[in-house]
């Protein structure tokens, strides 16, 4: 049996969560969260209609008992962040926020600076703050030091679908943060995705590799079948995880002169 995710002091069955943005119709959403089995999703505020909750997303997901991250993704500056987190917790009633913070809306890659700035204030605020952040060692274990609830470093870049780009990287996170570290953005594949759990990451974070799909519903059901088998293969203890012979690029090599 897998073991439980623990995020913000609840449990989870699944260490899939998935996005919302990107599917044919509402229906096609809903049929895919189903299929993976995914007990949390996240959402931009700047999609949700917080004036009335009856819009495709919200409603559908309660009924279903998704938990909701909710997320700042729009953001340009941790000012504009601090005020789509707390008009999420007014309107969804959650404390959990997402932060991602991108003045670029071409490529979306976080601003580190804003972001942590957005997280010490949410922090102070009393939000479990999930923080969208660059694959970055020392950013992650200074967000872990504010008391996030869980890092969330990019494979690559959002939507791009090209995989681990920044997986020595992320090995690193792994290994050094106590706090849960949640890949997310740029996984293409359930096969990355069974990658980043065999590594040790708390969860992954899908949304484009499935929402495109050709069948998004049989998709999700892949990684679903994906992440149980990348942790229990985790929990197993791969031979190999840590050997330097494994290290294929001079990054890696560098890393396991480390004693990675």
């Amino acid at each position: 049996m897998v073991d439980k995710l623990v995020l913000a002091g609840q449990e989870f069955d699944s260490r899939l969560i998935v996005g919302t943005g990107k599917y044919a119709s509402a229906q096609a959403l809903m049929d895919s969260i189903k299929a993976s089995g995914a007990q949390i999703a996240t959402m931009a505020m700047k999609r949700v209609d917080t004036m009335h909750q009856t819009d495709d997303i919200v409603t559908p997901l309660r009924e279903l008992g998704v938990t909701f991250m909710p997320n700042t993704s729009g953001a340009r500056d941790a000012k504009e962040a601090v005020f789509a987190a707390n008009l999420s917790r007014e309107a969804l009633g959650t404390d959990w926020i997402k932060v991602e913070v991108h003045p670029d809306q071409k490529y979306l890659l976080p601003d580190t600076i804003e972001t942590y700035q957005a997280c010490k204030e949410l922090v102070a605020q009393g939000f479990k703050v999930f923080a969208y952040c660059q694959a970055d060692l020392c950013l992650c274990k200074a967000l872990e030091e504010l008391g996030v609830a869980a890092v969330m470093p990019l494979g690559s870049p959002i939507g791009s679908g090209q995989g681990l780009e920044t997986e020595p990287f992320l090995k690193r996170i792994i290994k050094e943060c106590s706090c849960p570290v949640i890949v997310d953005a740029g996984i293409g594949s359930p096969s990355e995705a069974a990658k980043c759990l065999e590594l040790g990451a708390a969860a992954v974070m899908v949304n484009t590799a499935i929402a495109a799909a050709g069948n998004p519903t049989i998709m999700s059901e892949a990684f679903k079948a994906a992440c149980i088998a990348g942790r229990l293969g985790y929990e197993a203890g791969l031979a190999t995880r840590y050997e330097t012979a494994q290290a294929t690029s001079p990054m890696e090599q560098f890393l396991a002169s480390l004693g990675q």
